[in-house]
């Protein structure tokens, strides 16, 4: 078994460029998106999602509602609508995510 020599870099390190990895480049983006613009432009791409994530937290939040007051079988109806509502975010995430897949392909 050989041991390694010293390694010295080709090139000094800089700390304000992305470093340099063999078989990897980092894409820059031209302009940086805000978190507005972001949610936005998601939210154009699958609506579906954002609806799912709003009514999975409407039943969630009506059936603690209806817990605290003691109507425990409306409780539990909205507990098992909040189940339903997350199964279909998750659908729509997924549908999303083979959507964008199938778009991507050339």
């Amino acid at each position: 078994m050989t041991t390694p020599g010293p390694v010295t870099p080709g090139t000094p390190f800089e700390p304000s460029q992305p470093p340099v990895v063999e078989g990897i480049s980092p894409s820059v983006y031209s302009t940086t998106e805000s978190f507005k613009e972001k949610f936005l432009r998601k939210t154009r791409e699958n609506p579906m999602v954002p609806l799912g994530c709003l009514s999975t937290a409407a039943a969630l939040t009506y059936g603690l509602y209806c817990f605290h007051r003691g109507q425990s079988q409306r409780s539990q109806l909205m507990m098992r609508t909040r189940i339903a509502a997350q199964g279909f975010t998750i659908v729509a995430i997924l549908v999303g995510l083979a959507a964008s897949a199938l778009k991507s392909r050339p």
